[in-house]
């Protein structure tokens, strides 16, 4: 990245800015060289990221309490978790080329300012509708803020050592707002409405908003040629349409509904990609997408979310149900896997030195496999010791797996593009999410729905309604009362029971083939070659070059200064094909 700079392992990083210069003060946050230091740079990014985990994952816990409240039907349940995944993975390359375009720490901060507007709507929704759609838009503003917080990483962190340990810190704080949200969500739910649970958002981006235009540095991406906003357009009903497709499905039900928008989805993204090859200022950079590691990265985290988010609101409503636990000690069962993921996002960079992409991937999804297929022994009766050793072999995989994908992913990205690359590893991610849910629900349902609608002694209309949700059977249920009720509730439990180990069969499944996949990613996590990261890509970022000053091979300028940049006097440096300098002028191979 063009005005990076090293200096050993512990230097500053000059991040180029746009827009109007202004000086900067002399000991101020962004340091004496201009630029932002890169590990405060870090610790705002992963406060951009636990405002997304939080509410990614706050929401599990809520689901029986907004079912009671509410009445949603099965579908609008789905929705209801559903939208934000949907939403934010239509949207995430429109927003993470616009923040290549415009500037990324730009596109960040609206997305906190919608991410805390969509919360308070959230919270005070008074019917299903109003939730999906506040749901929604909290998708928006996720949209705004993932990509952003990959692609500054990216480029704040050139040196891939560095990078994968700020990955890894980064996934760990993924992992951090997964133990955090199902607990504030249960001590929340013990004490106050379900619409609080959304209100944590607001606190963050009160707090986010200011300290991240204070500290961030702007940087943009590739601004060469006009802005594809026909592409992107395109590219976001494309995703929507074939996520609304499967979404459909969640019945077990095929016809125009479902088949009709993946047929759309899929001939529109069809249309994108070749949009994209004939363009010469392309919003994706088709080229990449086509590179083994990359893409297999990004089949990689699509196979390893699929597998697991859906689960993760199963198990929630498994420890609440049928085991009849507490909010509160359902986010204590659920912590275990997230310090579990915690703990192996932190390990993250020594095993990738040490195993290489290929082996700890692959390692990654045999384990979660392995969790799976073990918590296939819980039942009706309560097992803490086999839920402990299934979350915490889950936590570890899971966290495994995508911290290698990650890694790979990024690193095969050219800098230039790097609001591309992130939002399509994210998209990756939340179509996972949204595929995930849809599909694992729709085996729940599949399984669910039949045992509840044959219950023996139950009126035929109480067993139809009850075959929506677990829920919604309990309700019916103690409408019923006697013989009937307790009937009701017993099917309803053990068909939901049965329907956790069908799910989790076809979850093993899933990642089995994630580790076939992962045979494709390289052996060993190496470094861009001298001579050009990518095959000789321009390090230089396009919004904020400038010209080279040919002097022996050395470009001068580390700090954009008045429009142009200036090289400290007595300072020798040498660019490095990724864009920093090495202090002596020498390259670091």
């Amino acid at each position: 990245m063009s005005g990076t700079t090293t200096a050993g392992a512990t230097g500053a990083a000059d991040v180029p800015r746009q827009g109007p210069r202004r000086p900067v003060r002399a000991g101020g946050p962004r340091g004496a060289a201009g630029g932002a230091n890169r590990w405060a740079v870090l610790v705002v990014l992963c406060v951009s990221l636990l405002l997304v985990a939080v509410d990614a994952t706050v929401l599990h816990v809520a689901v029986p309490a907004v079912s009671g409240a509410l009445r949603p039907g099965a579908v609008e349940l789905l929705w209801i978790v559903d939208a934000y995944p949907l939403v934010c993975a239509s949207l995430l390359i429109l927003f993470g080329s616009l923040g290549d375009r415009v500037g990324r720490r730009r596109v960040l901060l609206a997305g906190y300012a919608v991410f805390g507007v969509a919360s308070a709507l959230a919270a005070y929704a008074d019917s299903p509708g109003v939730l999906i759609a506040a749901r929604a838009l909290l998708g928006v503003g996720g949209a705004m803020i993932m990509p952003a917080t990959l692609s500054i990483l990216r480029q704040v962190f050139p040196d891939r050592r560095e990078r994968a340990l700020a990955i890894g810190v980064w996934s760990a704080v993924a992992a951090v707002g997964a133990a955090v949200g199902p607990l504030i969500g249960g001590l929340l739910l013990e004490h106050f409405w379900w619409g609080s649970v959304f209100l944590v958002n607001i606190p963050l981006m009160l707090v986010s908003i200011p300290v991240g235009r204070w500290l961030l540095p702007e940087s943009t991406g590739d601004r060469d040629g006009p802005w594809d906003v026909l592409g992107a357009l395109v590219a976001a009903a494309g995703l929507g349409a074939l996520i609304l497709g499967v979404k459909q499905s969640g019945g077990g039900v095929l016809g125009p509904g479902t088949v009709g928008p993946v047929l759309l989805g899929v001939s529109l993204l069809a249309l994108f990609v070749r949009r994209q090859r004939r363009r010469r200022y392309p919003l994706v950079d088709c080229a990449t997408l086509a590179r083994p590691a990359f893409g297999t990265a990004v089949a990689c985290i699509v196979l390893t979310v699929l597998a697991l988010v859906g689960l993760a609101l199963i198990a929630a409503q498994y420890l609440q149900l049928v085991l009849g636990l507490t909010p509160l000690e359902t986010g204590l069962r659920l912590l275990p896997l997230s310090l579990a993921a915690i703990a192996a996002g932190l390990a993250g960079s020594r095993l990738l030195r040490r195993l290489g992409p290929r082996t700890m991937v692959t390692s990654g999804f045999l384990v979660t496999a392995a969790a799976v297929l073990l918590l296939t022994g819980a039942g009706g009766q309560d097992r803490p010791v086999l839920l402990l050793g299934g979350f915490v072999l889950l936590g570890l995989g899971l966290e495994t797996t995508l911290f290698g994908s990650y890694e790979s992913m990024l690193s095969e990205a050219p800098a230039r593009h790097a609001g591309g690359a992130a939002a399509i590893g994210e998209t990756a991610y939340q179509l996972g999410a949204g595929l995930g849910i849809a599909v694992l629900g729709t085996v729940m349902n599949a399984v669910y729905a039949p045992g509840v609608r044959g219950a023996a002694g139950v009126p035929e209309e109480a067993a139809a309604g009850a075959a929506g949700s677990l829920g919604e059977a309990y309700r019916i249920a103690g409408q019923l009362g006697g013989p009937a009720g307790e009937a009701l509730r017993t099917a309803a439990r053990e068909s939901f029971v049965h329907g956790l180990h069908v799910s989790l069969l076809v979850s093993a499944g899933l990642l089995v083939l994630g580790a076939l996949a992962a045979l494709r990613l390289p052996r060993t996590a190496e470094s861009p070659a001298p001579g050009g990261e990518h095959g000789g890509e321009r390090a230089a970022e396009r919004g904020d070059r400038a010209p080279a000053e040919a002097a022996g091979g050395v470009r001068r300028g580390t700090v954009p200064s008045g429009g142009h940049r200036v090289r400290p006097a007595g300072t020798a440096r040498a660019d490095r094909p990724d864009g920093s300098v090495l202090a002596g002028g020498a390259r670091r191979r």
